[in-house]
């Protein structure tokens, strides 16, 4: 089997304000998609498919790609607007693509066995790409199925304000339920809390929650292709609707169409939420280095 790894790097990151996907972060200029594939490298990941934007695709093969592509082998698609099923018409205010889900599908032509994606601006850990070794081994290619690699929640909050996660809930090891909870933080006195209205909520520090390291079968291809069908046939006037992976997994798993396992790690996430979390991400990258993780520079 070739394990291969999808990499989300279409997005503009609007509340951080740029293309964060392509801000360095490391000691020597490395990106946080540098850790990423060098993890996957490490964990024994073949391939890596980049979904890019057209616009920044001759500065990622030049200044990013051309440092890890005799590592590994690489692909790229560009996930583009107007990359819908006959019969529809693009909105014409829309600005952007359809969402993560439309963006799996970008890579159809490409995938053939187990697949996991991730997106390009999240620290995940080695043992989160171990963790996604282990479980597209378990995958069988001919079932709609799955996994997701979890985190306590308290490794995964910013200090710079409120962030959504999915808290997720399992039964006999397969997810069960994500809620999607918004404004989650920790509130003056410390404690960690989600608002809702105007009402703080007390939430536990190790809730499992979901920063989208999903792994699938390529079953799941055609079954993402006849929602976004459906999905585009209720939304195709709208300029800004998109067609997610949480949500569209959830739908499939509720009709008892989907198995999804749910893998815990105890691995910190960090990622570049808002403008202020980059130093953050900075320290904790220099740390890794000096504890003799990560090699500097990395390539």
């Amino acid at each position: 089997m070739e394990a291969t790894l999808i990499i989300m790097a279409a997005g503009i990151g609007s509340r951080y304000g740029g293309t964060k996907q392509i801000d360095p972060v490391g000691p020597n200029g490395e990106i946080i998609l540098d850790y990423s594939v060098y993890d996957a490298i490490q964990a024994g990941f073949h391939r890596v498919v980049l979904i890019i934007r057209k616009d920044i695709d001759a500065e990622f093969r030049r200044d990013i790609v051309s440092r890890f592509q005799d590592k590994i082998r690489v692909d790229y698609v560009y996930q583009e607007l107007q990359d819908i099923p006959q019969g529809f018409l693009v909105p014409p205010d829309r600005k952007k693509p359809w969402g993560t889900g439309h963006a799996i599908l970008s890579c159809a032509k490409l995938v053939r066995g187990p697949f996991v994606v991730i997106n390009a601006d999240d620290f995940y850990g080695p043992q989160a790409f171990k963790e996604g070794l282990r479980g597209l081994y378990k995958l069988d290619p001919s079932k709609p199925s799955g996994f997701l690699v979890v985190y306590r929640l308290a490794n995964t909050l910013s200090s710079h304000g409120y962030v959504t996660r999915g808290v997720c809930e399992s039964k006999s090891g397969n997810l069960s339920r994500i809620t999607e909870r918004f404004k989650i933080g920790r509130n003056k006195t410390g404690q960690i809390e989600y608002i809702e209205g105007d009402v703080g909520h007390e939430i536990g520090p190790d809730e499992l929650v979901s920063m989208n390291f999903w792994g699938f079968s390529p079953a799941l291809l055609p079954m993402l292709e006849s929602r976004f069908a459906s999905f585009l046939g209720k939304h195709k006037n709208m300029t800004k609707s998109e067609f997610l992976i949480p949500a569209e997994i959830d739908a499939l798993r509720k009709a008892n169409q989907i198995t999804i396992k749910v893998l815990p790690t105890d691995s910190m996430w960090f990622g570049v939420t808002y403008p202020e979390d980059k130093a953050l991400v900075k320290a904790s990258l220099a740390s890794l280095v000096q504890e003799g993780k990560y090699k500097s520079p990395l390539w």
